[in-house]
């Protein structure tokens, strides 16, 4: 799955439409850029390392991780993925913290990794599934919250309307844009957010780059 050149210009239009704010920062920040990553599993891993810390570690982390993962494969990923579960299950919680996790997200990553394996998350097929679905499907693993599973609509099966209404830049970025004088509380944000419908994530997205722009 991907974000398609026409639900983009679709989006971009009606949000310029719907929410003169959002429009001046949709000139300021200019094209919708993100594609979905494909690797749906490693994008799963990726945010359950991203989680609580800086960008810059949690960037090193994945480093490390990856190279220790080339270093000792006894399987082989399919084409394009370097992550599968298969492989995260060959190292052992002390060999997980070895490339700078905690314990806590070193048995997360392994819970994921076997429910995949067992097959109770079929990450080939949970596309086919609604987004509320997936996200039941998803949280079911320990380490994975709404959060995360609205991540993973987003950036892996690039679903448009995702509103990640507890997510902190999202939330910021909303404060500042819309003079208010604390951040806003899930009513607040799904009552500013009703006119992006259906195009919540785009909208989301360009939240997060206003944040960038001086």
């Amino acid at each position: 799955m991907s974000f398609s050149a026409q639900h983009i210009k679709s989006a971009r239009l009606h949000l310029r439409k719907c929410d003169p704010k959002l429009a001046a920062i949709i000139k300021a920040v200019g094209p919708f850029t993100t594609k979905a990553r494909r690797d749906r599993f490693g994008t799963l891993v990726s945010s359950i390392v991203s989680q609580q810390i800086a960008t810059a570690a949690a960037t090193a982390i994945k480093g490390r991780l990856e190279t220790a993962i080339k270093d000792n494969r006894k399987t082989t990923p399919k084409r394009g993925q370097l992550y599968c579960a298969e492989t995260i299950l060959n190292f052992s919680v002390d060999e997980l913290r070895a490339v700078g996790l905690s314990r806590q997200k070193a048995n997360y990553i392994q819970s994921l990794s076997q429910h995949v394996v067992d097959g109770d998350i079929d990450l080939a097929t949970i596309n086919k599934l609604d987004d509320e679905a997936i996200i039941e499907s998803l949280i079911q693993v320990k380490g994975i919250g709404r959060w995360t599973a609205q991540m993973f609509l987003i950036f892996s099966l690039a679903r448009l309307d995702v509103l990640p209404v507890d997510d902190l830049g999202v939330k910021t970025a909303v404060k500042n844009v819309y003079g208010l004088s604390e951040l806003p509380n899930k009513k607040e944000m799904e009552s500013i957010a009703e006119p992006w419908r259906p195009y919540a994530s785009i909208a989301s997205w360009y939240m997060w780059r206003s944040l960038e722009q001086k």
